[in-house]
């Protein structure tokens, strides 16, 4: 599997998503610069977390009007898979290829802390690895990760089974008090209509190698390794 991270100002979680994906693949992953207009033929695209642009505007607002943006939606239309991180999940809303926006934190404070997801399915391409339902440990770092859309959107993602991972108790238990940042329905993540885009706050790629602690991230990239071919 080929992979590209695209890399904006600000970003500073493409090279924690580059080794992942090497480590994981065994290929080096190819460095995108936003700026760039097209990028080589790729079986994943990654838009990692950071602060692109330094949030001006809100959080992603630049960046999805950056040349390489227009590249991955059309890119996105057309199957490619796409995987956006925390700053990767704003950017993919502010483009359009996710419902809904991500509004500050409930507390209106930055966060960072681990936090247990529950992967609300296992037949994708991101989530195949993942025993559904089963809490997973994953670190936050975000002050605009509150997810916000209209009830007939909330209804249909539920509807249609596009809620890809809730915030969750240790043992499974989707709760307020289990909520960190106050996001509808506890959504943690997000897939797209056809499967082929997730965005998600957590961050899997830093947990997914034992030095750092632990490896509930690791599954994910596992699953797109398995899945893609």
């Amino acid at each position: 599997m080929k992979a590209g991270v695209v890399v904006f100002p600000g970003s500073n979680c493409d090279r924690d998503a580059a080794v992942t994906l090497q480590a994981v693949t065994g290929h080096p992953a190819e460095m995108i610069w936003h700026g760039d207009t097209d990028m080589p033929d790729c079986d994943l695209i990654v838009v990692p977390g950071g602060f692109s642009y330094g949030d001006y505007l809100r959080s992603g607002a630049m960046a999805a009007h950056s040349p390489i943006c227009r590249t991955i939606v059309e890119k996105a239309k057309r199957g490619v898979p796409v995987l956006g991180i925390c700053n990767g999940f704003q950017i993919l809303t502010e483009t359009g290829l996710l419902p809904g926006i991500l509004m500050r934190n409930a507390s209106l404070r930055f966060i960072c802390k681990d936090v247990y997801i529950r992967p609300e399915r296992t037949d994708t391409i991101f989530a195949a690895a993942y025993e559904a339902g089963k809490a997973i440990r994953i670190p936050i770092a975000h002050k605009d990760g509150n997810y916000f859309a209209d009830r007939e959107t909330l209804d249909r993602l539920d509807g249609d089974g596009l809620v890809a991972f809730r915030y969750c108790t240790e043992q499974g238990e989707v709760s307020d008090a289990a909520n960190p940042n106050g996001s509808q329905r506890n959504i943690a993540g997000l897939y797209s209509e056809n499967g082929r885009i997730l965005g998600m706050m957590p961050h899997p790629e830093r947990l997914a190698d034992a030095m750092l602690g632990g490896v509930d991230g690791r599954p994910l990239f596992q699953s797109l390794v398995n899945s893609i071919h």
